[in-house]
């Protein structure tokens, strides 16, 4: 039977912490700048984690 492939988006956008959570950077700050204010633009700068449901899922498409 053939190895299972690992999901390579999810490599690229995926990085897990030692407590066995997900961070990954937030969407919308890559354009449209002008009309989000400056509230919104510092708070989508920061790095999110993701929950346990999502940490199990992410677990498996990478194969840690």
């Amino acid at each position: 039977m053939p190895k299972m492939k690992s999901r390579s988006a999810a490599k690229k956008r995926f990085r897990a912490t030692a407590g066995g959570v997900f961070k990954h950077k937030k969407a919308y700050k890559s354009h449209i700048l002008t009309k989000k204010n400056s509230k919104r633009k510092r708070r989508l700068g920061k790095i999110a984690k993701t929950n346990k449901v999502q940490s199990k899922k992410l677990e498996i498409m990478i194969q840690c």
